[in-house]
């Protein structure tokens, strides 16, 4: 049955009005109700654009057994903030009173029968989590601290909100973080000694700790790392694109295989990296990558070939490889002068002792210097050196291509086309991602079931949790570019089926789906390998689709993931960076920001927004025409001139119309 919300004009509150929690609209005879009963009130204020007013209605207000808490301890009352704002005001100042921190919605507080406020939050999750107490048993203690510590109840507000010591921390986070800069490479980067892996992972959690917690020295190590890797020969200096691994310690020698597996997650590490430090060494070798991508590795079809040979005539590096005679029959004097010193042809061969692998041997301000000219000149001569060179490359007998299309390193490497397409404003990279997930849809997307693998037209075999998760965490990369109704709603899809194909009661998602092929053992694993760990990227993936979509359900297996390996991350975290940065997103939720508004207008403030360092930031833009077609959690009210609507945490701020307000929201969330 409806409860007293089902006569009342707000939209807000009208959504309410069938839920098993005895709701009452604000007005006397909710007051003298509580007066009669002896009750405390339980007031919640929020709006109907609110997106943790929503979550926080399926989790607790739409469940049976906590409405039963409710309805057994408090009178319950519910006001949309729009149309009381006088009420609004005088409760968010209170709960600034009482908790020393500034409000929002939904705000959650607790009154005398009187309406004289005496604790207070704002979200709280059904069960614990953020570092909050559980809402059905904080009803529970502050009902009876209202019985039996009535007169010192309002110095009980910091010991109610305490969660149990069971409650997900980020220590294993600053764990992580001493235990890289045990190993650690101060002189070429990378950690440990050789080979050398470049570890994409690893390098993606230092560099969100240095952006989100200032921590200068994981910037140093992911930027230095980043830094030598791009200059030595683990990089293809004339064609763009990393190799596998480097078998010494100064990246310089690699073992010539390149994968697109890498290259995916490398792709989005150095967007990140020149977003964060304006380097143009890091744009270079983005847009150097994508390029080679983009005309080596995609299929005319859309999907993205999986590898190259490290040989070519049956000899390791041979395509690679160059003599200082060749190089100098291929470029002019001027340009040989700047390619032989910064590429070290001046040196001895670095490679099986007759042959020469191009690697930064010196900077090119010093080859300046050296050769009395301008450092403007000799980038000049590079590029046209180079240029020449890499044509008389295409000449030689290619490495091999294995021209299989994987479904999860598809995925990887649309992720990261898709953001770094975003960062730099790459229209043609975005396109080039959205043809390779067009493909998968199309070919390797059958009946709501993925398919692993497809080559020469036949698509196969059962796909695997790195398939489900990698695409839906490239899903909601691609939707940050450009929203689409649809394409979120195939997100959904990959998550449902996540959850019912993959996931293990006990927490944590198997390898293999539960119908598929009986072999000796199921694996499920957490940690990251050559490629990152699938339960990890499930855990973070989940949890950003349930906060953009409100829904619980992907919230709670994604903790339940991260409650099955926080043991082990905090004992040892070295090998868990995915399922870390998943936790880091569990202590402190992401930040979700949805902008209505025109569409040139909205372009412009996604453009901003794009360019700022902010990991905790998921952004999606729904401009005015496309009202109609956007889904309910989004549907955020229209005006004439751009808004964010933001949600920072685990509460939601009022509709931000000026954008260096926004700027300064996004930049120090935590105090908001």
């Amino acid at each position: 049955m409806p409860n007293l919300l089902a006569g009342e004009t707000s939209p807000y509150l009208q959504q309410h009005a069938e839920n098993p929690v005895d709701w009452r609209p604000w007005g006397k005879e909710a007051l003298t109700l509580a007066e009669q009963e002896g009750k405390p009130i339980l007031l919640s204020i929020g709006y109907s654009a609110c997106h943790w007013c929503h979550v926080m209605a399926h989790e607790s207000f739409e469940d049976a057994e906590v409405a039963a808490v409710m309805n057994r301890l408090f009178v319950n009352i519910k006001v949309d903030r729009e149309e009381r704002p006088d009420l609004d005001q005088i409760y968010q100042t209170a709960h600034q009173m009482l908790t020393g921190r500034a409000g929002g919605w939904p705000l959650t507080m607790f009154l005398t029968p009187e309406g004289a406020p005496f604790f207070g939050g704002t979200y709280f999750p059904k069960a614990p989590r953020y570092g909050l107490a559980g809402f059905p048993d904080l009803c529970e203690r502050v009902a009876e601290a209202w019985r039996e510590r009535r007169g010192d109840i309002e110095q009980q507000n910091a010991e109610l909100l305490k969660p149990p010591v069971d409650e997900l921390t980020a220590a294993p986070l600053q764990l992580a973080v001493e235990r890289a800069a045990q190993v650690y490479d101060a002189d070429f980067g990378g950690f440990g000694g050789a080979p050398k892996f470049p570890h994409p992972a690893d390098l993606e959690l230092l560099l969100r700790r240095h952006a989100a917690a200032g921590d200068v020295r994981c910037g140093e190590m992911a930027l230095h790392t980043l830094r030598c890797m791009a200059q030595g020969g683990l990089y293809d200096q004339l064609g763009g694109g990393f190799c596998r691994y480097s078998v010494d310690e100064r990246w310089a020698i690699p073992h010539f295989e390149k994968m697109l597996y890498d290259n995916g997650p490398l792709l989005r590490l150095y967007a990140d990296a020149w977003r964060a430090t304006a380097d143009p060494l890091f744009k270079r070798v983005a847009v150097e990558t994508a390029g080679w991508v983009m005309r080596e590795m995609q299929a005319p079809e859309g999907g993205y070939y999986s590898a190259l040979d490290a040989d070519s005539e049956h000899e390791e590096g041979k395509f690679y490889v160059w003599s200082p005679a060749e190089v100098s029959r291929h470029t002019t004097a001027a340009e040989y002068a700047v390619v032989a010193a910064h590429y070290g042809l001046d040196q001895p061969a670095n490679f099986e002792g007759r042959h020469w692998h191009l690697l930064v041997a010196r900077p090119l301000a010093d080859v300046a210097a050296a050769l009395g000219r301008s450092v403007a000149e000799c980038e000049g001569l590079l590029i046209s050196a180079k240029e020449k060179l890499f044509a008389a490359r295409g000449k030689r007998i290619r490495p091999g291509r294995d021209d299989k299309i994987l479904t999860s390193w598809n995925a990887l490497m649309i992720e990261g086309m898709a953001h770094a397409g975003r960062v730099f404003g790459r229209d043609d990279w975005l396109a080039s991602a959205r043809r390779a997930l067009d493909f998968i849809r199309q070919d390797l997307w059958k009946n709501g079931r993925l398919l692993a693998t497809c080559k020469d037209g036949h698509a196969h075999l059962n796909a695997y949790l790195d398939d489900y998760a990698y695409l839906l965490k490239a899903v909601l990369e691609l939707l940050q570019a450009e929203f689409d109704a649809g394409l979120l709603a195939f997100g959904k899809a990959l998550g449902d089926a996540l959850l019912a194909h993959f996931e293990d009661a006990a927490g944590g998602f198997f390898f293999t789906s539960h119908d598929h092929e009986a072999l000796i053992h199921r694996v499920k694993t957490g940690h990251d390998n050559a490629t990152p760990s699938g339960n990890g990227v499930a855990a973070y993936a989940l949890q950003r689709l349930g906060h953009v979509t409100g829904e619980a359900r992907y919230l709670a297996a994604a903790e339940r993931t991260l409650r099955s390996y926080y043991a082990d991350m905090a004992r040892q975290p070295g090998g868990f960076a995915t399922l870390l940065m998943a936790l880091e997103e569990a202590v402190t939720p992401p930040t979700i920001m949805v902008l209505r508004g025109p569409r040139v207008q909205l372009a412009d403030w996604q453009r901003k927004n794009t360019a700022h360092d902010w990991p905790w930031v998921l952004m999606l833009a729904l401009p005015d025409d496309m009202e109609g077609t956007v889904p309910a959690a989004l549907d955020k009210p229209l005006k004439d001139r751009v808004n964010a609507w933001v949600c920072s945490g685990v509460k939601c701020l009022e509709p931000i119309d000026d954008y260096s307000c926004l700027e300064r929201v996004c930049k120090t969330p935590e105090l908001i």
